[in-house]
């Protein structure tokens, strides 16, 4: 898992885990979801400057997961 720190919060970024767990390359869910190896590759970093929607709708139904099971967005709780 990936936790990126911006101003109020954090991402984390789970897709790497998901497919470790699931034994699925990056090769391969990028031939079966039609999607561009950079962009799974930013999703697994963290280094995506946007999340297009397209793109975690196709990753949430081949994986058969929920948004929050490949990206979640954590609020810093103020005080």
């Amino acid at each position: 898992m990936v936790r990126l720190k911006i101003e109020k919060g954090e991402y984390l970024f789970k897709l790497e885990d998901i497919l470790k767990q699931r034994k699925i390359s990056i090769n391969r869910i990028m031939r079966d979801t039609n999607t561009d190896f950079k962009v799974l590759k930013r999703m697994m970093t963290g280094e995506l400057v946007r999340f297009d929607i397209f793109v975690v709708a196709r990753l949430c139904d081949y994986l058969n997961c929920k948004i929050t099971d490949i990206i979640e967005y954590i609020p810093i709780k103020n005080k």
